[in-house]
C-alpha cells in the first residue's frame, strides 16, 4: 500500500538526516561554520583601529614634538617606539611598525615662524585594515596639536555651524555587531546550498539514487524532503549561532525578534536548498559542485547588499541581483537585527524571497525530473 506524500515527504527527509549524521566531514563543516567561523568574523579582523604600532623619530626634541607623541595613546594606537631613522626603517622591513612618524629638526622653530615645515608619515600599506582609517587618524592628531599649540589654547575651536553626530544602532562602532551577524546570514546561504547539493550527489555516487527510482515515491516529494532536512539542519545552526555565539559569548545585542528572523530565513533556504539541488543536477562529482559553487556564491553574497551597499553599484548589477534571493534576505536581516524592524516593514522583502524561492524551486524541480528520467 502506497503511503501518503506527505508520509513519504517526512520519512525520505529523516533519512537525509540520518544520511547526513553519518558524514562526519559535514559534521564537522555545519558545527564549524555556525561556531568558530562566526566568532572569528566578528573579532578577528577588526576595520577600526585598535593598537596599531607606531614609531615615532623625534629629531626636533621640543616641547610640539612632545606634545605630539603623546597624543598617541590607546585603544587606537600602541605606546609610541621612540626609533632612529635607520632603526625606524628596519623596524617597517620585519613589520614591527605600521607607521613611523618623522618629526624634523627644528620643526618647533618654524611653526612659530609660520614657515609651514613637513612631517614625513611612513605607513605600511600592506596591513589594510589599519592603514587606511590610521592614515587619517594620525594627520588629525598632528593638525590638531600644533593648531592647540600655535593658538595656545587646548580644546576644539568654535565653528559657525555644529554638527550633532548621533549614532544609531552601533553607538561605539564595533565591528562584531556588524561582522558577526552577516556572517550568519552569509553561512545560512552557504550551508543551504552545499547541504542540499552534496546530498544529492552523495546519493548518486552511493548509488541509493537508483533505489529511490523503483520506490513508489515522486521526484516532488523525494526534493521536498531534500529541502526541509536540510533546511531545518541550517535554520537550527543559525538559532544556535545567533542566540549562544553572537548574543552570550560575543555580547552582539540583537535588535529585533529572533523567531521573526528565523520565519525570513526558513523562506530563503527554500530559495537556496533549490538552487543547490539544480547545480547537483548540473555536477557530476563533488569536485565540479564545488567549482560551481565559487561561480555562484561569492556573486551572492558579495553583491547582496551585506559587504557594499546596493546604491554604491552599477545600475545593471543592482537590476540582475534582484532577482536573487540573498538581496532581499540581507536588506531584511540588517532591517530586523540592526533596527528592530517588525513584520510590517519586512514583509515585502519576505514575499518576495518566497516568490523566487517558488520559482528556483520549479526550476530545479523540472532539471531534477529530468535527470532522474535520464537515469531510469
Amino acid at each position: 500500500m502506497r503511503r501518503s506524500p506527505l508520509s513519504n515527504i517526512l520519512h525520505l527527509g529523516v533519512k537525509e538526516l540520518r544520511g547526513l549524521a553519518r558524514d562526519p566531514m559535514m559534521m564537522f563543516l555545519i558545527a564549524y561554520t555556525f561556531t568558530a567561523a562566526i566568532y572569528v568574523a566578528g573579532t578577528a579582523v577588526p576595520e577600526s583601529l585598535h593598537k596599531a604600532p607606531i614609531a615615532i623619530i623625534d629629531e626636533d626634541q621640543s616641547a610640539l614634538s612632545a606634545r605630539i607623541t603623546t597624543a598617541f595613546q590607546s585603544p587606537y594606537f600602541s605606546p609610541p617606539a621612540y626609533v632612529w631613522l635607520d632603526e625606524a626603517d628596519a623596524g617597517m622591513d620585519e613589520g614591527m611598525y605600521t607607521f613611523v612618524l618623522n618629526i624634523p629638526p627644528d620643526f618647533q622653530r618654524d611653526v612659530l615662524a609660520g614657515n609651514s615645515p613637513a612631517v614625513q608619515l611612513s605607513v605600511d600599506a600592506t596591513r589594510m585594515s589599519q592603514a587606511f582609517s590610521g592614515n587619517g587618524y594620525i594627520q588629525e592628531i598632528v593638525g590638531s596639536e600644533v593648531d592647540e599649540f600655535v593658538a595656545r589654547v587646548r580644546g576644539a575651536s568654535h565653528a559657525p555651524v555644529e554638527l550633532a553626530l548621533r549614532m544609531r544602532f552601533n553607538p561605539n562602532l564595533e565591528h562584531s555587531w556588524f561582522g558577526s551577524l552577516m556572517e550568519i546570514i552569509n553561512m545560512v546561504t552557504m550551508l543551504s546550498i552545499v547541504l542540499s547539493g552534496a546530498s544529492l550527489l552523495r546519493e548518486r555516487e552511493h548509488g541509493t539514487i537508483e533505489h529511490l527510482l523503483v520506490m513508489p515515491v515522486t521526484p516532488a516529494e523525494i526534493m521536498i524532503a531534500k529541502v526541509w532536512a536540510m533546511g531545518l539542519v541550517v535554520l537550527v545552526g543559525a538559532a544556535f549561532s545567533l542566540t549562544v555565539i553572537v548574543e552570550r559569548i560575543m555580547h552582539v545585542r540583537v535588535e529585533g525578534s529572533v523567531a521573526l528572523w528565523l520565519l525570513g530565513a526558513a523562506l530563503h533556504l527554500c530559495a537556496t536548498t533549490s538552487i543547490g539541488i539544480f547545480m547537483a543536477t548540473l555536477a557530476r562529482s563533488m569536485p565540479q559542485f564545488g567549482m560551481l559553487l565559487v561561480l555562484i556564491l561569492l556573486p551572492l553574497e558579495l553583491l547582496s547588499g551585506g559587504v557594499t551597499a546596493r546604491e554604491s553599484m552599477p545600475e545593471f548589477v543592482r537590476t540582475i541581483m534582484l532577482a536573487a534571493p540573498t538581496t532581499h534576505f540581507v536588506a531584511a536581516s540588517q532591517a530586523i537585527l540592526y533596527r528592530g524592524a517588525g513584520l510590517e516593514v519586512v514583509w515585502p522583502q519576505f514575499l518576495t524571497v518566497l516568490g523566487i524561492g517558488a520559482a528556483f524551486f520549479t526550476i530545479a524541480l523540472g532539471r531534477f525530473r529530468r535527470t532522474l528520467a535520464l537515469m531510469a
